[in-house]
């Protein structure tokens, strides 16, 4: 957890150097330290032991120092001068979608707004459209970001839940190396896009160490309740917890019934009321009599349908198709065959070809494309025509040197406002592999921007759409596109449609893919990876696609390279 811990106080370092107006570029230095510690992979522990904490991109001395610091002492004394010149609240406004830092700024200079209730007030009087460089539609985003906020506040992205869910967990199993099981349930172990709180369930014939261990664990903040077989507890990390123990036998049951949703145990037991009996976490209760199924899989055979994977576990007709033996067989991580959407240091990456080459190979990939940015991206340093010419034949030529492995020479090509591509279509047709994605003017109107995604479908050039509604989870909303036409003209040109994994877009959403397969459409589950340790996010995008019942067939990058050059090949 070290990293993680330490990405978001330089995250927050970052936040508090802008808000005083520091210089951008310091700024910019700790969120690229912070995009890079706060992925699961890395220890910094082990790396400052080591003196190698450098080898990590975006870490040179100064940042090493801070890390060393916080690893001796548990703070930073640098972070908390900086917070001495912020009000503690003023920063909660960048949870805000649609303000960033220049607003609050300007919204504090001019009215002294250091919270959450009075820039409501302020809003609600129309005031922020009197500020300089604010105006009416600034404000109506504010206020609708505000309400957006009140919906998400203490949900968690998935690579956070997992962090903090494996810390506790390993916490309980260090101290009780004897305890029987012990597994997260609730909407985590649904895999569900963002968490709330997290779900415990532990089985052992004493529960008292159990309990004790969890709440007396150095990340508890406060003990919200605490029995003999439950507690409640609130982490340091501000994420409540919930612990429940209960005998071995009973394990198959208490995972069923806080692994579900409410819409689907409610279904459940009233399927169980109709075969005269009633389930609960304490096994099933019949004439009197309590049994309890060893297994999920026997507990649902009892209720006369097959297992459902906790992914869809929703109340979304996954009872009925279990009844009817028609569930899918949900896609694997080891399905994947390679990865379709990376970028290199060509563009707004940080690893060469050959490191990616090598990290795709390592993880038993048999393909990698290398799609960066087009031209007009210019923030992301796109390529130009002559780059991207240039970088195919540097992966042309390191294709020699394999026989297991391919580098597929891609592009994202940007999607420009008026629905034509970044490059002309004899470019386009020089390359092995092609997204198309839209970067900028999420403001247009629902037809224009539907209409300018859907010429890029019509390109027969164009194998995938990247993230296809544009969403940031918990930071910006689905641009206003027409969803439902999307899937239908993707159903009608073959495109594949992504499933982007990074665990802050999960874009294209479970109920999009659900009924995207229903009307014949691809995806590729791809990471949109910029280094390569987040080419690991790869397991979030499948969870993302188990969500919406997709299985192998339906995802272009579970087939084996010639099987993919065939399907390049299709137009």
């Amino acid at each position: 957890m070290n990293n993680w811990e330490i990405a978001h106080m330089f995250d927050e370092i970052a936040d508090l150097l802008d808000i005083l107006g520091e210089n951008p570029y310091k700024a910019r230095a700790y969120r690229r330290a912070a995009h890079k510690l706060g992925n699961a992979y890395l220890d910094v522990e082990e790396l400052a032991e080591e003196g190698r904490l450098q080898e990590i991109p975006g870490i040179g001395s100064a940042l090493e120092k801070k890390i060393e610091e916080y690893l001796k002492t548990g703070e930073l004394k640098y972070l908390t001068q900086l917070r001495k010149k912020v009000p503690t609240s003023l920063r909660q406004l960048l949870l805000i979608p649609g303000i960033g830092v220049k607003t609050i700024q300007i919204i504090y200079q001019h009215l002294g707004i250091t919270n959450l209730q009075d820039l409501e007030v302020a809003a609600r009087k129309k005031l922020l459209r009197e500020l300089p460089g604010i105006g009416v539609k600034t404000e109506q985003a504010i206020m609708r970001g505000l309400e957006v906020h009140v919906l998400r506040r203490r949900r968690m992205l998935l690579h956070h839940a997992f962090a903090i869910a494996g810390e506790i967990e390993s916490h309980i199993k260090d101290k009780l190396p004897g305890l029987a099981r012990l597994q997260i349930a609730g909407s985590l172990r649904r895999g569900k896009e963002t968490v709330g709180d997290l779900d415990f369930i532990a089985a052992a014939d004493n529960p008292s160490p159990v309990v004790d261990a969890f709440t007396t664990a150095p990340f508890v903040n406060d003990v919200v309740a605490a029995g003999e077989v439950k507690a409640t507890i609130m982490t340091k990390w501000g994420v409540q917890a919930d612990l429940l123990v209960v005998k071995p036998e009973f394990i198959a049951n208490a995972l069923q019934h806080f692994t579900g949703s409410k819409e689907h145990n409610i279904a459940l037991r009233g399927i169980a009321r109709e075969q005269g009996f009633k389930i609960s976490e304490h096994g099933i209760h019949c004439d009197g009599q309590v049994t309890a199924p060893a297994t999920e899989e026997e507990l649902y055979r009892q209720l006369g349908m097959s297992y459902i994977p906790p992914e869809l576990r929703e109340g979304r007709g996954e009872i009925e198709a279990a009844q009817s033996g028609v569930l899918p067989n949900p896609l694997e991580v080891d399905d994947i065959k390679g990865d379709l959407h990376v970028h290199s240091e060509w563009s707004d990456g940080v690893n060469t070809l050959e490191e990616l080459a090598q990290s795709a190979r390592e993880r038993g990939y048999r393909y990698l494309a290398v799609t960066d940015h087009s031209r007009s991206l210019y923030v992301a340093s796109g390529l130009t025509e002559e780059r991207v010419l240039k970088q195919c034949k540097e992966i042309r030529h390191l294709n020699k040197g394999f026989t297991d492995f391919h580098l597929l020479a891609g592009i994202e090509v940007e999607i420009l406002p008026d629905g034509s591509l970044d490059f002309e279509d004899e470019l386009l047709a020089e390359m092995d592999i092609v997204i198309a994605s839209v970067h900028s003017g999420f403001n247009q109107d629902r037809e224009t921007i539907t209409r300018r995604v859907i010429s890029a479908l019509q390109n027969e050039h164009v194998d995938i759409i990247g993230h296809p509604t544009g969403r940031l989870l918990g930071r910006r909303d689905p641009y206003d596109i027409d969803v439902d036409v999307l899937l239908e003209v993707a159903a009608e040109t073959g495109t594949a449609l992504e499933i982007n994994a990074s665990p802050d877009r999960l874009d294209l959403n479970d109920e999009y893919v659900h009924q995207g397969k229903e009307l014949g459409v691809r995806f590729a589950v791809n990471t949109d990876a910029h280094d390569v340790y987040y080419l690991d996010d790869m397991r979030y995008g499948v969870l993302q696609a188990r969500r919406g019942w997709a299985e192998r067939n339906d995802i272009i990058n579970t087939l084996t390279f010639e099987q993919l050059s065939d399907w390049l090949q299709r137009n």
